[in-house]
């Protein structure tokens, strides 16, 4: 078997990683110790983030045609490639947190919905929280005048309910008076 169909397969199956993909993270894993990589795939794998390391030139010919080609001139030395289809954000994130643990991690560059971006770049974007941390953000945003409304709405209930009893304890004891 010729050598080009054995690399066919490992094409394929990257291209099938990336279709779709909100975003992708190329690192260099050098100098990082089983321990460390372990617990970077762990991390990466729960929140949906597909880790691979694989060569160069494999990554070059998955990304031709697609809005992934701008990370060419990024592929040099080892790399490994985080994929996201779900949170644009997760892989950068994860693995700018691991980075300041796990000093010999290096971003490399990262296309995030389209734009490709450095490593100054995908330092600000990790920045971003997730969605669902956005999402909960907005609805407490918005639950707050709601809470606070029905707050006063139930004080005022509570005076009004007072000051009804403080109204007719008078009137029974001067019905009872008389």
């Amino acid at each position: 078997m010729a050598k080009v169909e054995l690399k066919q397969p490992i094409v394929a199956a990257i291209a099938e990683d990336i279709k779709d993909a909100q975003s992708i993270v190329l690192v260099d894993y050098r100098g990082l110790t089983v321990a460390q990589d372990t617990e970077l795939r762990k991390q990466l794998r729960e929140a949906g983030v597909i880790y691979k390391v694989c060569k160069n030139t494999m990554m070059k010919r998955a990304f031709e045609g697609t809005e992934f080609a701008g990370l060419d001139e990024f592929l040099e030395g080892p790399s490994a490639i985080a994929i996201s289809k779900d949170d644009a954000t997760a892989p950068a994130r994860i693995i700018c947190n691991f980075a300041k643990e796990a000093d010999k991690l290096e971003l490399k560059a990262g296309v995030v919905e389209g734009t490709v971006y450095d490593v100054a770049g995908l330092t600000e974007l990790a920045k971003i929280p997730s969605r669902e941390v956005l999402l909960s953000r907005l609805l407490g945003s918005m639950q707050s005048p709601i809470t606070n409304f029905a707050r006063v709405i139930k004080q005022i209930a509570e005076q009004d309910g007072e000051a009804e009893t403080a109204t007719e304890a008078p009137a029974e004891e001067a019905a009872t008076e008389e």
